[in-house]
């Protein structure tokens, strides 16, 4: 393929304004036709494109007729089950297609599929399982003893389904789909769900505490599959290479909903690879692509190849593509068009960087931004909260000053991408409410992030606020991690925050504590290795004489995050995590940090 021809063919239709037009057209009769979700859409297109590939991976191949048909396997098993509308089943399972066509299927019939992060162990998954009250967890064999060692901690014991041969002897969800017709239903087989009903449970970690299960409806769903075909121009020619994890709501649901339901294709990779991304790029035939910033940064770190500007990429879209970065990565492997956006998975606040101005997460052009801008407030930055005027209003940002943004919750059904469907918590649900910002019962969802809007009107993420910090993709909520440093014998006080690491994205976990007298610190290496996600555990390790606690006993972090993981500003005992154990943290080992001689 031709990806200059390709990218001058399109050139025409890709401005900003046609990008929105074709979103705003693709996403508007969703709220007419409320018993049209997703599975309906892509069983649409296997009526004129059953042979045509859907999803793609060097395990299998789907084309359309055969996912509908695996869907329809899946929805009879559900039923046969007894699972009914409204039931929870967890998934948890590495990239493939089998994956979309499970949680397509089960949801077709009206059962909530959880997503579940394959990087989760020990008590994090068993909050994530008892959360959403699931009925059965199937699973791929691979992850198969993770379960069964989570399973005995439950209060109610669900059912446990492989994906293949485990060691368990549970039950094989493969083999048994197989006996189960792939027809399509008749009426009234089954309870029919509507876009206002659940179709999955996603993950998130806000901006404290344990991971919070999402509420994802039928309408979001279909509101990001359609909004994100339209923003990119998907056609039925378009490949879209996703190596995201499936449990999230871009690599899980964003690129596949987008691909299909404009017939276009999905080629998955279970584990993104920096070495091998341009030779399946090509090998594929690829033109588009998912990112995240982490993921560009890996790229531009890989030695040159022919395949990495031979592709026939036309666009690649994603979040978290760094300013500094930005150009770099479009000018060496040669990409037409970058569509950088921000999305909350749970909220009501997304943002659109068509333009492709470098290090921009969005903007909204001016005849829309009645409907779609989000407001930023000034924040107090010790306690995170709202600052609020003599009325008891919030205060808006002026312009290119940092504050957090906020998104109008509404109320009307047609608005569906303003609806905070909230989590299985209802006390968590209202903590990211803010009420009566600028008049009185007004209600808008706290994004928990920074953000800043230049004289242009184009929005830039600033930082987290509070508790959260992001890590090789993925929101690590410190609260957590704190938590499970505590369990470790001698540990008294554990204050977990990210710094900044020069040549590492995001931010890179650190803990502070205090500890007992005779604390063995080799034991803390080995705890943290069994009862953390290698994302989450701290790469920095301070131990200091006492907590700093704020005026409402909450740890301080100010202090702590100036001071950074720098033995000549610390002033006390610092540790690295090396290979197999912390190691003392001194000035030559942080000077190889600060060079990069040292990757984290």
């Amino acid at each position: 393929m031709n990806v200059v021809r390709k990218g001058d063919e399109l050139q025409a239709n890709n401005s900003p304004a046609k990008a929105w037009l074709r979103a705003l057209e693709m996403t508007a009769p969703i709220a007419r036709h409320r018993d049209r979700i997703l599975f309906n859409v892509i069983e649409e297109v296997a009526a004129t494109r059953g042979d045509a590939p859907a999803l793609l991976s060097d395990r299998e191949t789907l084309s359309y007729s055969a996912l509908i048909a695996r869907a329809n396997r899946y929805a009879r098993w559900a039923l046969d089950q007894g699972l009914k509308k409204g039931d929870c089943v967890c998934l948890m399972m590495t990239n493939r297609p089998e994956y979309f066509a499970i949680w397509l299927g089960m949801t077709s019939v009206g059962v909530v599929v959880s997503l579940l992060n394959t990087n989760l162990t020990g008590s994090s998954l068993v909050h994530c399982i008892s959360a959403v009250d699931a009925k059965c967890i199937l699973v791929s064999s691979d992850f198969a003893e993770t379960i069964h060692a989570a399973t005995p901690q439950l209060e109610a014991t669900p059912s446990i389904w492989s994906y293949g041969e485990n060691r368990q002897n549970s039950p094989r969800i493969d083999r048994a789909v197989e006996s189960y017709s792939a027809e399509p239903f008749q009426r009234p087989e089954h309870s029919l769900p509507s876009v206002d009903d659940h179709a999955l449970f996603i993950y998130t970690s806000g901006t404290t505490g344990m991971p919070k299960a999402a509420h994802v409806s039928h309408a979001r769903t279909m509101q990001w599959s359609h909004w994100f075909a339209g923003m990119m121009n998907v056609q039925s020619a378009d490949r879209m290479y996703n190596c995201l994890p499936m449990y999230h709501s871009v690599g899980g649901v964003q690129v596949q909903g987008a691909m299909l339901v404009a017939g276009g294709s999905v080629v998955l990779r279970e584990k993104f690879s920096a070495s091998q991304f341009w030779d399946d790029v090509v090998r594929w035939d690829c033109t588009l692509f998912q990112y995240i910033g982490e993921l560009c940064r890996y790229l531009l770190h890989t030695p040159h190849s022919a395949n990495e500007t031979r592709h026939a990429i036309r666009l690649a879209c994603g979040n978290g593509l760094a300013a500094k970065i930005w150009e770099p990565f479009q000018e060496r492997f040669r990409i037409p068009q970058i569509l950088e956006f921000y999305a909350a998975t749970e909220g009501s606040v997304s943002l659109f960087n068509a333009q492709g101005k470098a290090g921009a997460i969005g903007h909204i052009p001016s005849y829309l931004t009645h409907r779609f801008s989000p407001a930023l407030i000034a924040i107090d930055p010790d306690e995170g909260q709202p600052l609020r005027n003599e009325q008891g209003f919030c205060t808006p940002c002026a312009v290119n000053q940092a504050g957090e943004a906020l998104g109008k919750i509404k109320s009307d059904p047609a608005a569906i991408g303003s609806r905070f469907e909230g989590y299985t918590s209802t006390e968590a649900s209202e903590k990211k409410i803010l009420r009566n910002v600028f008049e009185v019962g007004d209600a808008w969802f706290r994004t928990g992030d920074l953000m800043r809007k230049d004289e242009k009107g184009f929005y830039y993420f600033v930082d987290r606020i509070g508790d959260t910090f992001r890590r090789k993709g993925e929101n690590v909520a410190t609260t957590e991690v704190a938590e499970i440093v505590c369990k470790y014998p001698g540990v008294e006080h554990a204050n977990i925050y990210g710094v900044e690491v020069p040549h590492a994205e995001g931010r890179v976990g650190m803990a502070a504590i205090v500890a007992a007298e005779g604390f063995d610190l080799g034991g803390l290496s080995h705890h943290l290795r069994a009862s953390l996600p290698p994302y989450a555990r701290p790469a920095f390790l301070r131990i200091c004489k006492s907590a700093d606690l704020t005026g409402t006993f909450k740890y301080s972090k100010t202090e702590l995050l100036r001071q950074g993981y720098d033995p000549d500003a610390c002033g006390e005992p610092l540790f690295f995590a090396g290979t197999d154990s912390f190691e003392p943290l001194d000035a030559e080992l942080y000077q190889r940090i600060r060079r990069g001689e040292i990757r984290l």
